[in-house]
């Protein structure tokens, strides 16, 4: 009958028990709007116990509560709360008694409070949640994604109980079935109507059908239709046309219930020799790996946000994304529905062997067929979904148990929804850790003792682990030990596994492949395997967005001879440093790079490493990319020696400095799609020339920045949307009155909103920052920052941004 947004009107804080409560222990209660990190604004320890991988949060409890008045005449209704996501161990209270609990911390779930509510009355709702040493990267804490109430009579359509499928399409017709399950309550029986709609953005309608269903009292009955529909609009990433299904349940004249859905006509197809097809064409997968933050807003899943990257990751050339490594939100996945980007969503990062010290594998065999229940509920009528992921990086998969559970996980995901692909992401190095466990400790060993490099140090690092892990991959222990698990897969999904690609084409001639995960540093080999072998359908990079936690990963450093590298860095580090993309969505080199590999760009890309780090060893790790910028304003470095480089499809590239040549270089002599250059830094205009042939096939300008200095603001839009899922994005950059940007000229700005919004975040593309996301004043990184701002109410709102040395500067919204 209705299900409303119930994100508004929460307060939280951190939780104490009852007798701690008695003796003063409880904090006082802060309003708060949700989606909502809780752990995001809390403060940072710098000694906690390995802490890399929350970044250096130390987690804990905490509990919201919400009022909720319920009408007498709901005597009788079915109501519910549907929570899309709590992290983690939620308990749900309603006036004191739980109503209902769930230990996944990324599963959609529904508890039932109509049991306990009081009529004609207030109702206390209350959450208790909390994260400790419970996963590799940072969680977030609390009820971080939407909550909605349901509300519905005696007779309904049941929650999830409505699934779309389009089973048969040509060219000129289509078939979509609807399946709607009827659920009766009362204590009669009733015979109620079923009507369905399908029509296309929002405008005509192109089928409908009705038909009536009897039901006995507690029984439930599924209602088909089969609408026809002409000339279908196909749903694909170019062009992700979407229907609309509109349901609706009658009695007479009384409407009970309804549901909205909405539909995209679309085909599914793999082999081992077309590879992947949608709507009948050949599709390589441009896939990123991202995990479920939002950088400075942590892990609210705010819709705007979700939107927001993945209009962004479209934009760098991706096609895909994975939800690494749990189930994704329903507002990300409503994004690439209308967006156009598939999805592999992912189930679980463990099965029954942990990782940390708290996780769910302690949970998983009591939890895991509701936790794969709850998902594809969520997804199958989301077209973007083209495969469900059982796992990553499972241990087990190299074992006879491994076998038998993802044997029942398959099976359990085809029982629930037959018409998308099953994968899983197996490292087969981690498959096999039982036997390689020594042969690391000597591999760290003879790091840990080898002198840093300079010039190509990281590299060299990249090569050496990239190449160890595709050996153990690739050998006969392996394919022995991981037959099984991959045998039970529509796609094997191989993590750091592209050694196997052109052997299995052999010795397993129908298995059809995806790089599940794969290094960065590797995309141009990895790319032209997948170009050349049908049976590899794609590759997804670690990551496409960078997150939070994983501190240091794909970080950097010039070691001094005091302090090892390592992966895992010490505070402040927070961020990973390994995305195509910074937590604040601006472009790294590195996606340029892969942009002209994957053939999208044809103008040459100019990045210059860091001049005042020039001939210094550097060491990275696999997931490292170097330390350059796109930018030749180096104030205070004329006539330093400086390195460039520049990523082209072209054969050679020529830099020109004022009009004067720098020189020319072949590109791909020390990596693909790659030439280098070394100069002295000379203020100016620097362009890059790419020849193929010795055709001009594209050029690039940098130009170096003059002495003034402003602040420049610029949002993404200035209109926004009343309620709690909408918001503004603001970046903040350091320039000269021409716009180039200023990337050393890094100072603390303040933020000031007023009016009918607040600041909900300020960041910046730092990874190892000493200021919380909450302040609002922030030290640029590079010579930008980014404030998020959310609406509040109605009216006109305003942001004022000030720094030392520098104009402020302002700008107005509207929320309405």
């Amino acid at each position: 009958m209705a299900v409303m947004v119930l994100n508004d009107g929460w307060s939280f804080r951190r939780k104490v028990s009852a007798f701690a409560e008695l003796g003063g222990a409880g904090g006082a209660w802060t309003d708060v709007t949700l989606p909502h990190d809780a752990q995001i604004a809390t403060t940072r320890e710098p000694d906690l116990a390995n802490g890399a991988a929350p970044g250096y949060f130390a987690g804990g409890a905490w509990e919201y509560r919400r009022q909720l008045e319920v009408p007498e005449e709901a005597a009788g209704q079915l109501w519910a709360l549907e929570f899309d996501g709590v992290h983690r161990d939620a308990m749900v209270y309603v006036n004191g008694a739980l109503a209902g609990q769930h230990a996944f911390g990324y599963s959609r779930f529904v508890v039932r409070i109509d049991p306990w509510l009081r009529h004609g009355e207030v109702n206390t709702i209350a959450v208790h949640c909390r994260t400790h040493q419970d996963s590799r990267w940072y969680t977030g804490a609390g009820i971080y994604r939407d909550v909605r109430l349901i509300v519905k009579d005696a007779v309904h359509l049941a929650v999830d109980g409505v699934t779309v499928t389009t089973p048969d399409v040509d060219a000129d017709r289509a078939l979509v079935e609807i399946a709607a399950v009827v659920e009766n309550s009362s204590t009669t029986t009733r015979t109620v109507r079923l009507s369905s709609s399908l029509d296309e953005a929002g405008l005509a309608e192109v089928a409908s059908d009705s038909s009536p269903v009897t039901l006995l009292p507690g029984e439930r009955a599924t209602v088909r239709h089969r609408l026809l529909v002409s000339d279908p609009a196909l749903w694909n990433v170019e062009q992700p046309s979407l229907y609309t299904a509109r349901l609706a349940l009658t009695d007479g004249d009384r409407r009970l219930d309804d549901e909205v859905v909405p539909v995209g006509i679309r085909t599914l197809q793999v082999d081992a020799r077309r590879g992947l097809r949608i709507n009948g064409e050949p599709l390589v997968l441009r896939g990123a790996c991202i995990h479920h933050d939002n950088g400075p807003l942590g892990a609210a899943s705010i819709a705007r946000a979700e939107e927001r990257r993945i209009e962004l990751l479209k934009a760098a050339g991706f096609n895909a994304v994975r939800s690494a490594h749990n189930p994704i939100s329903t507002a990300l996945l409503e994004a690439c529905d209308r967006l156009g980007m598939l999805v592999m969503d992912e189930t679980f990062d463990m099965w029954t062997s942990s990782k940390s010290d708290f996780d769910y594998a302690s949970d998983f065999t009591q939890w895991w067929e509701r936790d794969v229940e709850a998902l594809v509920a969520k997804d199958r009528n989301h077209p973007s979904v083209v495969m469900y992921s059982i796992g990553n990086e499972i241990p087990e998969t190299g074992a006879i148990s491994g076998g038998v559970w993802s044997r029942r996980l398959a099976e359990k995901v085809r029982s629930l929804d037959p018409t998308r692909f099953v994968t899983n992401g197996i490292n087969g190095f981690v498959s096999v850790l039982d036997m390689v466990t020594a042969g690391m400790a000597q591999q760290r060993e003879a790091m840990a003792s080898a002198e840093p490099q300079a010039g190509g140090g990281v590299n060299a690092m990249m090569t050496q682990v990239g190449d160890m892990m595709n050996q153990i991959s690739a050998s006969p222990q392996v394919s022995e030990r991981t037959e099984e698990s991959f045998s039970v897969l529509d796609i094997a999904g191989m993590n750091y596994g592209d050694g196997r690609y052109e052997l299995d084409a052999q010795r397993f001639p129908n298995r059809v492949i995806v790089g599940s995960e794969t290094f960065p540093s590797r995309i141009a080999r990895n790319w032209e395997l997948v170009e050349q072998h049908e049976h590899v359908i794609g590759d997804f990079t670690w990551v496409g967005w960078d997150y939070l936690g994983e501190a240091g990963l794909g970080g950097v450093s010039y070691p001094d001879g005091a302090t090892a590298h390592a992966a895992a860095k010490a505070y402040p580090w927070l961020a990973a440093s390994s995305g195509d993309l910074d937590i604040t969505g601006h472009r790294r080199p590195v996606s340029y790079y892969r942009e002209t590999v994957f053939g999208l760009r044809a103008e040459p890309y100019v990045a210059v490493q860091r001049p005042e780090r020039h001939g210094q060893p550097v060491q990275g790790t696999p997931w490292s990319w170097s330390d350059a910028l796109p930018s030749w304003s180096w104030e205070g470095h004329e006539g330093a020696p400086v390195t460039i480089e520049v990523y082209s499809d072209a054969d050679e590239v020529e830099l020109v400095l004022d009009g004067t040549s720098l020189g020319r270089s072949s590109v791909g002599d020390e990596l693909a799609f790659r030439a280098t250059f070394e100069t002295t830094y000379s203020p100016g205009q620097l362009v890059a020339v790419a020849r193929r042939g010795g055709v001009e096939t594209g050029r690039t300008t940098l130009r170096s920045a003059a002495h003034e200095l402003r602040l420049q603001v610029t949002a993404d839009r200035s209109q926004l949307e009343q309620g709690t899922t909408d918001l503004a994005f603001i970046d903040v950059s350091l320039t000269d009155e021409s716009g180039v940007l200023r990337p050393l000229a890094d100072r603390e700005i303040s933020v000031v909103v007023e009016g009918a919004a607040v600041l909900q975040a300020l960041g910046s593309g730092d990874p190892a920052p000493h200021e919380l996301f909450s302040g609002s004043t922030r030290s640029t990184y590079d010579g930008r920052a980014l404030a998020i701002v959310r609406p509040t109410g109605v009216g006109p709102v305003s942001v004022a941004v000030s720094a030392d040395g520098c104009e402020p500067v302002g700008l107005t919204l509207t929320v309405a």
